[in-house]
């Protein structure tokens, strides 16, 4: 069982750092850092959308406008540390 909390939280670390790495890559899309005609930079750009968008989607559903700042990736490695930090310290102990 030990091995299932391990493996859960370590998908959830690495889903952390793939919102990261997504709002980031949308910052230097924005910005023209990145050519964004380069097909390897856009199979990148497809490749990190489809992995945060099913997420992100439902929190900007119910966020509000606010001027074109999108806070909603904020808010998800919010809800992915509180459900890290449950497993720790609510589930983990349990099983132990």
């Amino acid at each position: 069982m030990l091995a299932l909390i391990q493996t859960i939280v370590m998908a959830l670390d690495l889903y952390w750092w793939i919102i990261i790495a997504s709002a980031i890559f949308s910052w230097l899309y924005a910005f023209n850092v990145v050519n964004s005609r380069n097909q390897f930079v856009g199979s990148i750009g497809n490749m990190l959308y489809r992995l945060t968008e099913p997420a992100l989607r439902p929190i900007r559903r119910f966020m509000p406008d606010l001027g074109g700042i999108d806070i909603s990736p904020i808010i998800l490695l919010l809800i992915l540390f509180f459900v890290r930090q449950f497993i720790l310290t609510t589930i983990a102990p349990l099983v132990l």
